[in-house]
């Protein structure tokens, strides 16, 4: 594989934007034992907030979708992010539950921008061919931006001599003004559409795409009739259930339930995005090398391989903080792979460049419909039966999100909006 100047420039500028996304989203989880100390917060009234910020990042992500494929990527994308930097800023200002939980759901509804606008330049910029390998390195801005991201929250919280009379503000304020620097790199060199001489082999797409690459009402209503979509977002809703358990409670879970100190917590919880990073490009090469680009096999076999990690992990944890870290770094593996390939390469896959960000929207928005019913679901099951039993219930959910992929086992990327593109671009030069 061989990319221009310009695909290498879009590819490093969109990691790093939504890598950062990240910086102002697993904030949270670090801050959440905290605000449980300090504040009087209840578990329940943290599982509200966690809603809150859940609820809107999925319904946001079923507009912002739609709108990126309508007005441009860079445009929704630099807004959101910028809504995300004010609305951690002023989450630093007041520890009420009202408060936190007014400036969450803006910060989710400013993160409902990112992926599927980001995944919509991906796709335009980048051929289905290689979109399993690709995406599946691109999509480590997730992977590392969340592990980069939680480390860089525990180490703001635990400097005691910075900003002391900040406390835990530090945890919101310090990762808001990072975020702010990224969002300037963003809205200065990010472009929509690739220009002249940006993609190889001569290939560049009009200044304004034409109307059959743009998604309408009739596109959209085509895109809603195939059933391969709403297997793929089903699946995603219950995988999703299971990753935002792991994200944004892994930490309290040692805290309260092993007994670990807050910044054992931190740093342990950060390996299931760090080692998820190998998860993420092994599906992708994998689908890509092996399965004919296939995702749907590569998916489900890893997500039973998640299953079986979550059976085991009351007994991983028995072994210390050794065996906690094993359990925690296979679960990443496992539960990222399919993730990337899902929401990533798959939506592609189904959307293909002219509705790539509605489709991603939809299949990332319902998704996320299942992180929404992650906070209440972990709260009421490991306060009245424990937290092992909630770890059979994640594996239980990620059964049922192997399983659901099984009609769809054979599913491929169409080329067709590749040599359509090719075609237009040798008639422009004949």
């Amino acid at each position: 594989m061989s990319f221009s100047a310009g695909q290498r420039r879009t590819f490093g500028i969109t990691w790093i934007a939504y890598a950062g996304f990240y910086l102002c989203r697993k904030n949270l989880s670090v801050v959440l034992p905290l605000l449980n100390n300090v504040s009087g917060l209840r578990s329940i009234d943290l599982a509200n907030i966690v809603f809150g910020y859940s609820l809107l990042y999925a319904v946001g992500q079923f507009g912002c979708g739609l709108l990126s494929d309508r007005i441009g990527a860079k445009r929704v994308v630099g807004a959101g992010l910028l809504l995300v930097v004010c609305s951690n800023i002023l989450m630093g200002a007041h520890a009420s539950l009202i408060w936190l939980l007014i400036f969450a759901c803006l910060n989710g509804a400013g993160q409902s921008t990112g992926w599927s606008g980001l995944v919509k330049t991906m796709a335009i910029w980048f051929r289905s061919e290689n979109r399993g390998i690709v995406m599946a390195w691109w999509s480590t801005n997730y992977v590392l931006g969340g592990f980069l991201a939680t480390a860089f929250a525990t180490w703001a919280v635990v400097q005691s001599w910075l900003l002391p009379q900040f406390g835990w503000r530090r945890g919101f304020l310090f990762p808001a003004l990072l975020l702010l620097t990224i969002t300037v790199v963003f809205m200065l060199g990010a472009k929509d559409s690739p220009e002249r001489d940006d993609l190889p082999f001569g290939m560049q797409f009009e200044e304004e795409a034409p109307s059959s690459v743009r998604t309408n009402w009739n596109g959209l209503a085509a895109l809603l009739r195939k059933p391969s979509l709403w297997m793929l977002s089903t699946s995603y809703f219950f995988l999703e259930l299971c990753r935002y358990a792991l994200m944004f409670w892994l930490p309290l879970y040692m805290v309260t339930r092993l007994k670990y100190s807050l910044q054992a917590s931190g740093y342990l919880s950060s390996l299931y995005e760090l080692i998820g990073i190998l998860g993420a490009v092994l599906a992708g090469y994998i689908s890509d090398r092996f399965s004919q680009s296939r995702r749907a096999p590569v998916s489900a076999i890893m997500l039973c391989g998640f299953a079986i990690i979550m059976l085991m992990e009351p007994a991983l944890t028995k072994f210390g903080l050794a065996g906690t870290a094993i359990a925690i770094s296979l679960a990443g593996i496992f539960s990222f792979g399919p993730d990337t390939l899902l929401s990533g390469a798959a939506a592609q896959d189904i959307g293909e460049p002219k509705a790539a960000a509605t489709a991603s929207g939809l299949v990332d928005g319902i998704g996320h419909l299942g992180a929404i019913f992650s906070p209440y679901l972990v709260v009421f099951v490991s306060e009245r039966y424990g937290w092992d039993h909630l770890f059979l219930i994640l594996a239980v959910s990620a059964f049922l999100a192997a399983a659901v992929l099984l009609p769809i086992w054979n599913l491929k990327p169409s080329c067709q909006t590749d040599v359509q593109v090719e075609d237009r671009v040798l008639q422009t030069t004949a």
